[in-house]
Formats: structure tokens, sequence, C-alpha cells
């Protein structure tokens, strides 16, 4: 089954056969969505929570919030949809007399009206300012980055979060840019690092690097900075660490990420819990798009699911 979002969703949920496969859900059951959306998989599973179910979404972003409140209201299941970073998901659920849930599902990518919204700064197809941020309270946003920390510091994080082989380049590139004044649009800082990646060598054409797909040069310092700007992997590696005490005995969970830091740490958790034999794997290898789906949503290309479920005999002490 596909999912066929409302008109004004702005967005397209990726793998949603493979998500509705894996975690199977059923009447009467609590599905925990740490990144609800725009409630695509939400629309989905709650078909299947009824009678008797319960449907928790978190989101850092307040708008999605309240899209998903008016999209989701009268369709089944008990829905509660909660302006959170799933960082905190135990205290959350906890506030909500909620001990453990029988499902989980995390969609680590954001919407493609986010992405497309230039007032975001979370690309640089149209220019915007440099925010990057999802939840607008968060403290430091891009252009805070940018501006703010050290040559050194900029490079470290471009490498670290974007695994970006000309971060050096980069950060000194920018350093220069900013002492003339600061760099505070999407576009501005995209052709700094392109400047910096093109720098006395000739952009890619025959060879090598042309046969596969390239890539915008500044694409990898965007998602770096952004991941730094919402403290991703932070988060991730604390929903991890609490999924133990989230998961009731039999519950599943599945995980979509969309770069190799994420599902790394994805990977490295699931295999670590299959080896103790606290959880069973229900995806071997990692699960993809299939070719029609990549057609027809370019950016299901690089979502990577995995998928657990928690064994029925660990008892929440052994955790």
């Amino acid at each position: 089954m596909q999912d066929t979002p409302d008109s004004n969703a702005g967005h397209v949920p990726v793998l949603t056969a493979a998500v509705l496969e894996l975690l199977a859900p059923r009447p009467g059951e609590v599905c925990l969505d740490c990144t609800i959306g725009r409630g695509g998989h939400a629309s989905l599973i709650l078909a299947k929570l009824s009678p008797g179910g319960r449907y928790l979404g978190f989101d850092a972003d307040p708008a999605n919030v309240g899209f998903c409140r008016d999209r989701l209201a009268g369709r089944g299941a008990a829905v509660q949809i909660v302006h959170s970073n799933f960082a905190a998901a135990g205290r959350v659920l906890g506030g909500l007399g909620i001990d453990r849930v029988d499902l989980l599902l995390a969609d680590l990518g954001f919407a493609s009206c986010q992405m497309n919204d230039p007032s975001r700064g979370l690309s640089f197809a149209n220019d915007g300012p440099l925010d990057m941020r999802y939840d607008p309270a968060t403290a430091r946003c891009a252009a805070d980055l940018v501006n703010e920390l050290s040559e050194q510091e900029m490079a470290d994080l471009i490498f670290t979060y974007g695994e970006e082989r000309h971060s050096r380049k980069i950060a000194r590139k920018i350093a220069e840019a900013r002492r003339q004044s600061p760099i505070k649009m999407t576009r501005e800082l995209a052709e700094i690092v392109r400047q910096a990646c093109y720098t006395g060598r000739k952009p890619a054409g025959r060879g090598r690097r042309s046969r596969g797909v390239r890539i915008d040069p500044a694409t990898r310092t965007f998602m770096a900075l952004r991941i730094a700007v919402n403290g991703e992997l932070e988060a991730l590696r604390q929903l991890l660490d609490a999924m133990p005490r989230l998961l009731k005995p039999g519950g599943r969970a599945a995980i979509i990420s969309f770069h190799s830091l994420e599902d790394r740490q994805v990977k490295q958790a699931f295999a670590r819990w299959h080896r103790e034999g606290l959880a069973q794997r229900l995806t071997k290898r990692v699960v993809t798009a299939d070719e029609h789906e990549q057609r027809n949503n370019p950016r299901s290309r690089s979502a990577k699911l995995r998928a657990i479920r928690w064994n029925a005999s660990v008892t929440p002490d052994s955790t």
C-alpha cells in the first residue's frame, strides 16, 4: 500500500510499505512516532491501531505539530501530538503516564516543504537566511556558527558531520569572506564553498568523478551545519540509549536514516542488542527504496530503513 498524502501535506513519506510490514501495527497498540513530520506514515499506521489504539507523535518543528493536529484529527485511534525533540522521549512519555510502547518509528529526514521554504535556510536552491533550525527556539542558527566559530572549529565541524575532504579549504575560505562582512544568506555561503572546492583545480568533467552522481560541492557543508545546529546525532544517540526502556517486550522499532553517520549509529546499536539477545533484527540488511519509488520520489534514494523486535523474554530490570 502506498501513501496518498493530502495535496497540501508538502511531503511524500518514504518506504511506507516496508514500514507497515516491519512494524505490523495491530488494534489496541500504542505507537510512538518520534518525528511525525507531515503525518504521512502516521496516516497509514493510525488505520491499523483501531479500535483502542493510541498514537503519540513528536516533532521539533512547531509548524509540523500544528499541521498534523489538524490532519490527523478523527482518524480513529487516539492521537496526541507533542512539540518535543525525540531526545526527550522517555521524560515526555513519563509525563503522559505511558511506561512503554508497542511500536516506535523515527524518520530522521525532514519534510520537502521544509527544504523548499527559503526562510528555513535548509537549501541553497533558493536564497534565504542561514537559519537551518527545525525549532525556531533553538539558541544558535547556522549563521551564528558560520560567523562565530574559529577556522579550526569550522573545519572540524564540516569534516566530522559532513565527511567533507575539503573541509580545511572551505573553512579557510569562510574565514576570509566573513572578515569582509558577516555571511548571512544561503547562496552566499554556497558560492564560497564552491570557490574553495574549485580552487586550484577544474570542476569535475571526464574521468572517474564524472561517472558517478555528482552533488553540488556545497551539499556536505550544508548537511554538516544542519546536523550541528539541530544536534541531530546527539539526539539520535539519546534515543537509542533510551530505546530499551521505551519498548515493551515484543515491541517493534523502525528507524529511517538518510546519511552514513546516522545509519552507522543505528546499525551498531541494533547489532549489539541482537548479539546480546535483547532484540531480534527484523532487517538483516538495510532496506532501501526500489526503482519505482526512487523514480517517483527522488528523495527516497538515500533512505535506509532498519528494524528490530524487542525480545519478549527481556524484563525491564535486565536492560
